[in-house]
């Protein structure tokens, strides 16, 4: 019964303006990856055990873009998959 009562929210398919928003974001992240940014992610973190999920917020240094696996990786381990994201905030370059 706990299951049920647990509320999920729906994954909201970004428009193509915000796609590209986030695609530049990463860019720049790239190409300040040796420094280390800091940087806030938004992202859908989809429930395991029924349809929906939640929207979360995380904070941290950017280790590693995985390409292959479309995969942000942080320094405290944290992966974060790129088609989950809804936001990135921060400045790269700083």
């Amino acid at each position: 019964i706990r299951e049920t009562e647990r509320l999920t929210e729906e994954w909201v398919e970004l428009d193509e303006d915000s796609k590209e928003q986030l695609d530049e974001r990463l860019q720049m992240i790239r190409e300040h990856l040796a420094e280390r940014p800091e940087i806030t992610f938004t992202f859908f973190q989809p429930d395991e055990r029924k349809q929906g999920g939640a929207y979360r917020t995380i904070t941290g240094k950017v280790k590693k873009i995985d390409e292959y696996e479309h995969r942000i990786q942080l320094e405290d381990g944290t992966a974060l998959m790129v088609e989950h994201l809804v936001s990135i905030e921060g400045n790269p370059g700083m």
